[in-house]
């Protein structure tokens, strides 16, 4: 894990601001999605990416009745049902 040396306090409300430098390294903008994880007592941000419900793919997702699903497990259940 790589150290920064930036801290910042939690609001009133929870909050956190995350700085520029970080947003910009993780590719962040206005109103983006991410993830938070917890391992032990470390806390990690993710960007959010879609993935696929079965396989966890995050590339070529398409939504299918509100789920989101790849390409190769949409042609592989195309292909069961038949």
């Amino acid at each position: 894990m790589k150290t920064l040396g930036i801290t910042r306090k939690i609001d009133s409300m929870g909050r956190l601001v995350i700085p520029t430098e970080i947003r910009k390294m993780l590719g962040l903008n206005n109103h983006d999605p991410v993830e938070l994880f917890m391992d032990g007592d470390t806390v990690i941000v993710k960007k959010y990416l879609p993935h696929c419900i079965f396989c966890g793919e995050a590339k070529e997702i398409t939504e299918y009745k509100g789920k989101r699903i790849c390409q190769r497990c949409l042609k592989e259940l195309n292909y069961e049902s038949n």
